[in-house]
C-alpha cells in the first residue's frame, strides 16, 4: 500500500512556469539561463512557504537537465535521470545542506574541499544551503573567498527567511531575489486549480478562509487544505462551516452581533453574546483579533466606495455595510485603539475571560460618550453667538446715545449757537 503524498509535495512546482506569484524572479532567471549569463551565487529570501527551496531545485534541474533544449527554453524536461534525482534530493552533484543543523566552520570546510572536484554526471555542481542565516560567523568567514571566486563548474544557491542576519560581505557576493508574499486572490486561484485536478469541490467562502489564514504562504494554504479534506473525510464537497470549525474560528455572525452591541454601548447584550461564544470557543485572544478584523473591515467599507469584503458571506457583508452607514468614524477609531491595547492585557492576564469582560465595559462606556470635538465646536458657536449679540446690543446703545446727543446739540444751537463736547 503506497503512502499518501501531501498536497504541498504532490503539487510542488517542477519548472518556472508552475512557480506561483514570482514573476520577476522567473523572468530574470529564465533570461539569465537562456543567454548563458549565470551568476555564481544566488540568495533567495522570503517568508516560509513561498518557494525558496523549490526555486533552488528548479534552477538546479534547468542547468543540469539532459535535454539539450532545456537551456534554450529555461524549462527542464522533468523526466530525465538528472531531473528526477534532483527533484528527489538524491543527485550526487546537487548537494542540499540544512544550515540549521550544520552551522559550524568544519561543515563549510567540507564544501570548500569538495568544490575542486568536477561534477560526476551533471554540468554544474550546485550547493543549496537552506536557512543560511543560521551559519556561525566563522563559517561565513570561511566561505567568503570561495564564494567570491568559485570554480566555473560550481554554483551556490542560498535560501533564508532572515536576510538581515546574513553578513553584508556574503550578500555583496550574491544576486539577491526577494520572493514576495502571495495575496489572497492568488492563493485562492491556486487552491481552486488543485481541487479541480483532484476532482473535488469547495464552497468559495471555505477557500477564502484558508487563503486568509495562510498569510501569503502557498505551503501553509496547501497544508490547511489537506487538513480540511481530512476533516471532511475526503468527501467531494468541502463546506465553509467545516473549515471555520477546523480553524477554530468563531461564528462570524455572532462576532458581528457582539461588535454591533459594543458600538451601541449595550454592555448587557454584549456580555450575553460573549458568554454564548465563550461556551464553544474559549480562545479569547482569537475573539479579540476577529473583532479587530471586523473593525478594520467596517472602517474600510465606510471610507472606500465598493470595498470588497473577502471571507464574508453575502448576509455578513450586508450587515457590516449597515453598521458602517450608521456608526461614526470617531467610534470606530476608539474601539480599534482599545482592542489593540487589549491584546497585551488578555495575553498576560491570569484570567483572559475576565480581562476581556472588563475590556467590553470600557468600550461600551467610551463609545457612549459624546464627541468631544463636536461639544467644543458647539460651545464655541454658542460663545460666538453670545458675543455677537452683546456687541450688537452695545452698538445699538451707542447709536441711541449718539442720536440723543445730536438732538441736544441741535436744540442748543437754536438758542445759543453753543455745542456740547
Amino acid at each position: 500500500m503506497s503512502s499518501y503524498l501531501v498536497l504541498a509535495r504532490k503539487y510542488r512546482p517542477q519548472n518556472f512556469d508552475e512557480l506561483v506569484g514570482q514573476e520577476v524572479l522567473v523572468t530574470t532567471l529564465a533570461n539569465a539561463i537562456k543567454n548563458n549569463r549565470l551568476h555564481h551565487a544566488y540568495i533567495l529570501t522570503g517568508i516560509r512557504g513561498v518557494g525558496k527551496t523549490t526555486t533552488a531545485r528548479i534552477i538546479a534541474k534547468t542547468l543540469n537537465c539532459l535535454d539539450s533544449s532545456a537551456r534554450l527554453t529555461a524549462k527542464a524536461c522533468g523526466v530525465c535521470d538528472n531531473c528526477r534525482l534532483i527533484a528527489g534530493s538524491k543527485h550526487q552533484d546537487v548537494i542540499e545542506i540544512d544550515a540549521a543543523s550544520r552551522t559550524g566552520v568544519d561543515d563549510i570546510r567540507e564544501i570548500i574541499d569538495s568544490i575542486a572536484y568536477a561534477p560526476v554526471s551533471a554540468t554544474y555542481k550546485i550547493y543549496i544551503i537552506d536557512e543560511v542565516h543560521m551559519l556561525s560567523n566563522s563559517a561565513f568567514n570561511a566561505l567568503l573567498k570561495t564564494l567570491e571566486e568559485p570554480p566555473a563548474h560550481v554554483k551556490f544557491i542560498f535560501a533564508t527567511t532572515e536576510i538581515r542576519k546574513v553578513p553584508i560581505t556574503i550578500l555583496s557576493r550574491c544576486q539577491r531575489f526577494d520572493l514576495r508574499r502571495l495575496d489572497e486572490k492568488e492563493i485562492l486561484a491556486h487552491l481552486k486549480n488543485i481541487l479541480a485536478q483532484e476532482n473535488l469541490e469547495a464552497e468559495e467562502l471555505a477557500l477564502e478562509l484558508i487563503s486568509k489564514m495562510s498569510e501569503g504562504s502557498v505551503r501553509d494554504s496547501l497544508s490547511l487544505l489537506d487538513q480540511a479534506l481530512a476533516s471532511n473525510n475526503h468527501q467531494k464537497f468541502l463546506s465553509a462551516s467545516l473549515v471555520e470549525k477546523m480553524l477554530g474560528l468563531n461564528d462570524k455572525i455572532k462576532i458581528i452581533e457582539l461588535f454591533e452591541a459594543l458600538l451601541g454601548g449595550d454592555f448587557s447584550t454584549s456580555l450575553k453574546i460573549f458568554s454564548e461564544i465563550y461556551s464553544y470557543s474559549s480562545d479569547v485572544a482569537q475573539l479579540n483579533q476577529e473583532l479587530m478584523d471586523i473593525t478594520h473591515k467596517t472602517t474600510s467599507v465606510k471610507l472606500v466606495s465598493g470595498y470588497r469584503l473577502d471571507g464574508y458571506s453575502k448576509f455578513q457583508q450586508e450587515k457590516i455595510s449597515e453598521i458602517a452607514a450608521k456608526i461614526s468614524l470617531n467610534s470606530l477609531t476608539r474601539i480599534w485603539q482599545m482592542l489593540s491595547k487589549g491584546i497585551a492585557e488578555i495575553n498576560f492576564s491570569s484570567s483572559p475571560k475576565t480581562a476581556f469582560e472588563m475590556l467590553m465595559v470600557r468600550i461600551c462606556h467610551v463609545v457612549a460618550l459624546p464627541n468631544l470635538q463636536k461639544i467644543l465646536l458647539d460651545l464655541n458657536d454658542t460663545k460666538n453667538s453670545k458675543e455677537e449679540n452683546f456687541v450688537a446690543q452695545k452698538q445699538s446703545e451707542i447709536n441711541d446715545k449718539k442720536e440723543d446727543l445730536d438732538l441736544v446739540n441741535e436744540v442748543l444751537r437754536s438758542f445759543e449757537g453753543a455745542k456740547i463736547i
